[in-house]
């Protein structure tokens, strides 16, 4: 059964380094700002996840475990957040590809808020909220 257990935390090792590898890739790879944030946050966790279970198979002490379990709780809950802020400072800023994007409902989510984009004397880009709407 230890060989077995050994065995099966190396696979979960293996395909979770392929899984960070994947997304490592996609980084550098993937065009725009969102799909880089997908890369980012989606393999890269579930990466984690098995990389972290193969380790807990493999040492099987109780604070191994709880250490992984705590491990994998804080990056599901802090991945996906920060993720989806920066996506939204890049889509307020304007520097994700708006040509390719098949749906955009976040702009008439900030339109009602008042929020709109304007450029500023030098021709940069400047977010901001529009309180005239």
């Amino acid at each position: 059964m230890t060989e077995f257990l050994d065995l099966l935390g190396a696979l979960l090792v293996f395909a979770g380094s392929i899984f960070c590898l994947a997304a490592a890739v996609g980084i550098v790879r993937f065009p725009d700002v969102l799909t880089r944030l997908h890369a980012a946050t989606k393999p890269q966790v579930f990466g984690l996840l098995l990389i972290l279970s193969g380790v807990a198979l493999t040492l099987r002490t109780w604070h191994v475990v709880v250490l992984a379990v705590f491990t994998v709780g804080l990056q599901i809950l802090t991945a996906p957040v920060s993720g989806h802020m920066m996506a939204r400072t890049a889509y307020r800023t304007d520097q994700w590809d708006d040509q390719h994007a098949s749906i955009d409902e976040l702009a008439d989510d900030l339109e009602a808020a008042g929020f709109r984009n304007t450029t500023d004397d030098d021709g940069g880009l400047v977010a901001g909220r529009d309180h005239l709407v």
